[in-house]
């Protein structure tokens, strides 16, 4: 039986981690399968929204303790293998080349946080906790971090770091992490409001944009960055895309990827 599941609605695909007896807790079976789920969207080009969630009362619990006894005994190659495997899960999702919706639809701890961080948005119910724990247990969130330092920021994921401290829903929506916490009875339809509004938009230019905040983020503003965005500009300006966006504007019609039709 599979640990991930996999559903279409037209342009929108919704990626399942679907092991709730174990809280969707991490190992290295559900890993790989999350890899392939994400590849097989990454490859579908007729998909315009990702959206993931968890099975059950849990998003995602982090590492499950039973690969986390075997990785004890792993010898350093092993260790490193596993690693680069885990971090090539978090880049893979964040650099998927359409939108996607983390739906944290319970707690979310180490990994999971990972998950949401590395998701462009996330939407939360309320009793939805969090929890960066490795220091008691004698380790670090490493493979996590770029994803959560960006998500909000250095001082803040210092302080979480350090305590190991659990956060609620309101904090990590306050913090970043999160971009809304909705009621459990409306949050179908909130996801659903926010999926339409994507499919509005130019696929390919969705995919320049967020290619475009990975290419300026926390680098200073210098000829280099400059003369970068005055490239993707005059791309997209000559994109096929991009001419039909403009006719279809000045035409007062929607543009293809919405039909094409008023």
């Amino acid at each position: 039986m599979s640990d991930i599941t996999t559903d279409r609605d037209g342009a929108v695909i919704r990626v399942t981690i679907d092991r709730p007896e174990r809280h969707n807790a991490l190992d290295m079976h559900l890993i790989d399968g999350l890899h392939a789920a994400l590849d097989a969207v990454a490859a579908d080009k007729s998909a315009r929204v990702l959206q993931l969630t968890g099975r059950g009362t849990s998003f995602c619990a982090g590492a499950d303790i039973n690969w986390m006894r075997r990785m004890a005994d792993y010898a350093p190659a092993e260790n490193l293998a596993d690693a680069q495997r885990l971090a090539g899960l978090f880049e893979k999702l964040a650099n998927l080349p359409l939108p996607t919706i983390a739906i944290v639809n319970g707690p979310a701890y180490g990994g999971g946080i990972g998950l949401v961080a590395a998701s462009d948005f996330a939407i939360a119910v309320p009793n939805a906790e969090f929890v960066l724990s490795e220091v008691k247990l004698g380790l670090i969130p490493a493979v996590i971090s770029p994803h959560i330092i960006r998500a909000i920021g250095g001082r803040m994921a210092n302080r979480l770091f350090l305590s190991g401290r659990k956060f609620d829903a309101q904090e990590a929506l306050k913090l970043g992490l999160l971009s809304d916490v909705i009621g459990d009875d409306e949050i179908d339809e909130h996801v659903n409001a926010l999926t339409r509004q994507l499919l509005e938009n130019a696929p390919e230019a969705m995919a320049a944009a967020k290619e475009l905040v990975a290419f300026v983020a926390d680098r200073p503003v210098d000829r280099h960055v400059i003369d970068g965005t005055i490239e993707r500009i005059a791309k997209r300006r000559a994109s096929a895309e991009g001419k039909e966006g403009l006719t279809a504007f000045l035409e007062k019609r929607n543009p293809a990827w919405r039909g094409g039709a008023d």
